[in-house]
């Protein structure tokens, strides 16, 4: 595919098809004003202004046609409203008729122009060409780019087999974003882990020796700034250990380092645009593999913490990966923590899959997300960090364990089970996201798929803006 750079481009008066946006409102008042050839093709066409529907209309000359598309609203564009048309219209040169700007529809437009091509002989879509959208809103084209980028790092990381997406790869996917930002850079790898974060050691420590477990991560910005700490669940493949999941549920677990690709993306939106923060990445990379040195249901794990962990099932490993990566973050004294994870398929039964739930110690950090994640078609969705479930966690032979036994609230507990390892005072947001789109809509394509990053983006830009 082409670079989303020469997807979205200023409008210095090229030739383009002009692309003529209507509702249901507005629509007849619209159709009144045109020719005769025009309303006679639509009619041909059966058309009808539903959103995402479109048609092909004749203008005075043969190659001087234009495109009439369905809204949801015409007033307020969408970031998904022209992404049906970037799927599927024939390669060329667009912009919205009249002068309108393109306002957040740029993103759909970019975004429904992806492709995972990497495993196959012969690209996709390889005789439509680009389509290209031009914009008087030359301030945003920039930051529009931006933002696709992101969603395009996010889906290639998670749509890439465990193969080629091991440990080993995930850390060279940070340490390629941290050079080109000339980030600091370090990982501690395999049984060096152990005495620092053996719970991080002890979850990967059963696979390969070239997949061994490993901690990464990546500092940013002026040591004055804001502290900031990112976090992500970067399970590369999750069997389930030796509480082994079911072949249907191992299927997608290529996908269950979501959360580090999003933390990722996340990271390098915020280098890109300069945010004035003191940026700390943190990813613990790991695959949770069967073997004879596999952690087992009933041990119990020493924590970076100091908190024993007794093993209820190895398929909760997820959150104790994290607990030693927040455990981490929290050392360096920092005033706000998000960390993103596959964490829970207790999360998809509550909300499906286009939402991520939202875990917060603070109710107006809550607010402000979801205010956010509505502003820019990225909704998350908060679930309560109920500690009247903390009993759930109870061990009888440690501090806490990793698993209930009650198969209730599993998100929630999931989530208690995190903000153990939070220190008191600083400002955390856990995401338990899917990372992925089990059927696929206009710009967002069956696969990988970032759930949840644009809303963060939007808090941090929010409460760090550039002077």
């Amino acid at each position: 595919m082409s670079e989303y750079a020469d997807l979205l481009k200023a409008d210095s008066g090229q030739p383009a098809h002009d692309i003529h946006i209507v509702d249901a409102n507005n629509y007849q008042s619209w159709l009144a004003e045109q020719p005769e050839r025009v309303r006679a093709a639509l009619a041909a066409q059966r058309y009808r202004p539903k959103a995402h529907m479109h048609a092909i209309v004749p203008g005075e000359k043969a190659d001087d046609w234009a495109v009439i598309t369905g809204v949801a609203n015409a007033e307020k564009l969408t970031s998904w409203c022209l992404a049906r048309l970037a799927e599927i219209l024939p390669g060329g040169l667009y912009r919205l008729a009249h002068g309108r700007d393109v306002g957040p529809a740029g993103l759909g437009w970019l975004t429904a122009q992806y492709r995972f091509d990497r495993y196959r002989s012969s690209p996709q879509d390889c005789l439509a060409g680009p389509r290209i959208l031009l914009t008087g809103d030359v301030a945003r084209v920039e930051q529009t780019i931006c933002l696709a980028n992101a969603v395009h790092l996010v889906r290639d990381l998670v749509n890439t087999p465990t193969g080629d997406m091991g440990p080993p790869d995930l850390e060279k996917a940070v340490e390629t974003v941290a050079k080109r930002h000339k980030a600091g850079f370090e990982v501690i790898r395999g049984d060096a882990l152990e005495q620092g974060y053996p719970m991080i050691h002890a979850v990967g420590r059963a696979a390969h020796r070239d997949y061994a477990p490993r901690l990464i991560e990546l500092t940013w910005g002026n040591p004055d700034h804001p502290r900031v700490a990112l976090i992500g669940k970067g399970v590369c493949f999750d069997s389930g250990g030796l509480d082994i999941k079911p072949s249907s549920a191992m299927r997608l677990m290529k996908k269950d380092m979501g959360g580090a690709a999003h933390a990722l993306a996340l990271a390098e939106l915020v280098m890109e645009s300069a945010l004035p923060v003191r940026l700390h990445l943190l990813i613990p990379a790991v695959e949770n593999a069967i073997s004879g040195n596999a952690f087992r249901p009933g041990d119990v794990l020493a924590s970076r913490k100091g908190l024993s962990v007794e093993i209820g099932n190895t398929d909760a490993e997820g959150r104790l990966v994290l607990g030693d990566a927040l455990t981490r973050a929290a050392e360096e004294k920092p005033e706000l923590i998000l960390d993103f994870a596959t964490l829970t398929g207790a999360a998809r039964v509550a909300l499906g899959p286009d939402l991520p739930a939202l875990f917060t110690n603070d109710d107006a950090l809550a607010r402000q997300l979801i205010e956010l994640g509505g502003k820019v078609d990225d909704p998350v969705w908060q679930l309560p960090l109920w500690s009247g479930y903390g009993d759930m966690l109870k061990s009888d032979i440690a501090d806490i364990a990793n698993a209930s036994e009650s198969g209730f609230a599993g998100s929630i507990t999931a989530a208690l089970f995190l903000a153990r390892f939070v220190e008191e005072g600083a400002l955390w947001a856990h995401f338990d996201t899917f990372a992925w789109r089990p059927a696929a809509r206009p710009g967002r394509p069956k696969g990988g798929e970032a759930l949840g990053l644009r809303a963060a983006f939007a808090l941090l830009q929010e409460r760090y803006p550039r002077p």
